[in-house]
């Protein structure tokens, strides 16, 4: 099929792109990109007024599917995913069971290709079970496709197995994703700190992100390997990070809306909506976050969409599973109080939801709009303001603490593979 695009703003990181462009494509791949199109197509999409950038890619997310479809299932969480915009996504493995073997990763792709709207890249676990005892094999799990590797939700608290996970994933040209939480320090419901104490529930405490992180980076260094740091969200992470890639160290990482977007106050008004791990923190700790995405430090914006059935977020701030949904909401939370404030530009936000996830992920023919690579595409409207409502949302599940909250910014379209998987 051939569509083409018109008279839309081409944001585009790559090329520096930031202006009015017309867009051919045909079948699978971008065939044309230049100030004026005129070919006959047998689709033609009026852009005006409307922003394109390449398909945005969330490298760190959960469909839930299988063990927890009462939650999310893959074909709800990819509808959810292009109704956000996204056109790839890699869901992490915590699972049941568990992507530990090619037969459960092999039952996910497929069920990703029934459903047939994103593309799914997703994680296998780096122990089997995710318990954190016995490894898997990483070149036979990297052969049946997976991404990369991560036990995220569970630590992999032993280093000597971590440093071994790490070479393993690093001679298979890919990386372990690490959920940073040393667990000595760890437990409780929210950030610790007045929130909680006011609410008499136990504080969870930065230390518990920022030790686990730290071990991470003295691997990555030490060995000359690369390291991936999951959702950062504490001043100090951003500092260590920071001054890590400062000596060339191999390490990257990402973080969510949710923690530019809001402080541990928000969970006052949004109780255990507001709840994830690691969890909210402070003012000093979303500036830092800001800070790290405007140079350079933090390499990605990340949703971390973990959705929860609304009877399992009731049960109370302290007994509440962690995690929110966050397909919907990453676009325009990203406009909305990031590029709308002026702490980045639109180019810079394709460079953190688009161009960087393709180059950690090895995706050579996406993040970009350029002649020949795939038609990923993601077209929206930044300008549209309105209050977010439970009622708009496609997930299964509901959990999230920007409903009710004013966004700015709405996803039009979403191409996958020249093909319009998603219209407003």
């Amino acid at each position: 099929m051939t569509i083409l695009l018109k008279n839309g703003k081409v944001i585009d990181y790559a090329s520096g792109t930031n202006e009015k462009m017309d867009i051919l494509i045909e079948n699978d791949k971008i065939k044309k990109v230049a100030k004026e199109i005129n070919e006959s197509t047998e689709k033609v999409i009026d852009c005006t007024n409307l922003s394109i950038i390449p398909g945005m890619i969330d490298m760190h997310c959960h469909l839930r599917e299988p063990g927890f479809e009462h939650k999310e299932t893959i074909k709800t969480g990819t509808t959810s995913a292009v109704k956000g915009g996204f056109t790839t996504i890699c869901p992490m493995p915590n699972t049941k069971p568990t992507p530990d073997s090619t037969i459960i990763l092999q039952e996910i792709i497929s069920k990703a290709k029934e459903a047939n709207l994103c593309n799914v890249l997703p994680y296998a676990s780096v122990t089997k079970g995710e318990k954190g005892e016995e490894l898997v094999d990483f070149e036979e799990l990297k052969k049946a496709g997976a991404i990369a590797f991560s036990d995220d939700g569970m630590p992999v608290v032993n280093s000597k197995l971590m440093r071994q996970a790490m070479i393993n994933a690093d001679k298979q040209e890919t990386f372990v994703a690490s959920h940073c939480e040393e667990k000595s320090v760890a437990s409780g419901a929210i950030n610790a700190g007045e929130v909680a104490d006011k609410l008499g529930v136990e504080g969870v405490l930065p230390e518990a992100e920022e030790i686990m992180a730290a071990r991470e980076i003295v691997i990555s260094e030490t060995n000359n390997i690369r390291a991936h740091i999951c959702h950062i969200s504490t001043k100090t992470s951003v500092n260590m990070i920071r001054d890590a890639k400062k000596r060339d160290v191999k390490v990257t990482c990402e973080t969510c809306p949710h923690y530019y977007s809001f402080t541990v106050e928000e969970v006052l008004q949004s109780g255990a909506n507001a709840k994830m791990n690691p969890p909210l923190r402070e003012e000093k700790d979303r500036l830092a976050i800001i800070k790290g995405l405007q140079d350079g430090t933090i390499d990605a914006i990340i949703t971390d969409h973990a959705p929860h059935a609304q009877e399992e977020k009731q049960k109370g701030l302290a007994a509440a599973p962690n995690g929110i949904i966050g397909f919907e909401t990453a676009l325009a939370a990203t406009i909305t109080n990031l590029v709308d404030k002026k702490y980045i530009t639109e180019l810079d936000m394709v460079r953190l939801m688009s161009y960087n996830p393709a180059k950690l992920l090895k995706l050579e023919n996406k993040g970009q709009i350029k002649e020949g690579l795939d038609a990923d595409i993601t077209i929206f409207d930044p300008d549209i303001e309105y209050i977010y409502e439970e009622e708009s949302i496609v997930s299964k599940s509901k959990n999230t603490p920007f409903i009710g909250k004013k966004l700015k910014g709405q996803v039009a379209y979403t191409i996958v593979g020249g093909r319009v998987v998603y219209e407003r």
